[in-house]
């Protein structure tokens, strides 16, 4: 699924003139299917507003641009929304703080009641135990287990099974290793490959972390004062680092340590690549 913004804007208490806040302001961005695609900013920069359309949590204003996504055009009053909401997963900061339900069953479960009343229960038995197969947890050990009980990381998890449960297209989450150790990130971040090899087409994360955003995104988008203000793959845009430090951003590790090695180190910002080229370039002095 194609999503395509054009001229996208969004006030919020937009009939207040002392209140209004302009969000996202003329935002045209494509993000192609198939994507693993990164949008960073600072704090109040747009970019959650920006995510919370594509699944119309927040919809489209009158006369605030266009938006589709796929064959949706969140614009027009008789477009599906609960079609698109079962296609456009989206998994909020700390999404083990959704969870509700008394058993890990029913909290993953949930999703497929919303969606797709007529399942069977053993349709929606098979759903189930396959998203959380896909996250790494024995749903025979820990289906009737409440979620409450759970370790954190286990919470997380759960948390994922009971968005991608009723298989998504695309999935959308706003900084998905907040709070997480440098193990627990590394374990995350595989978790997601896994899911966008197997599982869903597009991934879309919001993050602060650029480290994580160079070394994993195909695409990258960078939103400042609700504007879209580059885009393009992690080297493009990590490369013009004095932009991104005007606007408050840091920068990874591997491009500031690029920077300080002077114009003629050339690489494309994940580690591997750094190290080779390193050690390309020592063994080349020696």
């Amino acid at each position: 699924m194609r999503i395509e913004a054009k001229d996208l804007s969004f006030t919020y208490s937009k009939k207040s003139k002392d209140l209004a806040v302009h969000a996202i302001d003329k935002v045209s961005l494509t993000i192609e299917d198939g994507e693993f695609f990164g949008i960073i900013g600072q704090t109040g920069s747009g970019k959650s507003t920006f995510v919370q359309h594509l699944n119309a949590l927040i919809r489209v204003q009158k006369g605030g641009g266009a938006l589709t996504v796929g064959e949706y055009d969140l614009t027009d009053k008789k477009c599906d929304f609960k079609a698109l909401r079962s296609k456009v997963g989206m998994v909020f900061q700390y999404p083990e703080y959704q969870l509700f339900a008394e058993t890990v069953f029913d909290d993953v479960a949930f999703g497929l009641k919303n969606f797709f009343p007529n399942l069977s229960e053993q349709e929606k038995t098979q759903k189930v135990a396959t998203a959380l197969d896909l996250v790494g947890l024995d749903y025979a050990k820990i289906k009737d287990k409440s979620p409450f009980e759970l370790s954190g990381g286990q919470k997380r998890r759960v948390a994922i099974a009971g968005v991608i449960v009723t298989k998504p297209e695309i999935l959308v989450l706003d900084e998905p290793v907040a709070g997480l150790d440098p193990q627990g990130k590394i374990e995350f971040i595989e978790l997601l490959h896994k899911l966008h090899k197997e599982f869903v087409k597009t991934i879309i994360i919001v993050s602060h972390d650029m480290d994580i955003v160079s070394e994993h995104c195909t695409k990258v988008a960078v939103f400042s004062e609700g504007k879209v203000i580059r885009t393009g793959t992690p080297k493009e845009v990590f490369t013009n680092a004095d932009i991104l430090l005007e606007k408050g951003l840091d920068l990874p590790l591997t491009a500031s340590l690029t920077g300080a090695l002077g114009d003629k180190f050339d690489n494309d910002f994940t580690v591997d690549d750094f190290v080779d080229k390193v050690a390309s370039l020592l063994g080349g002095n020696e």
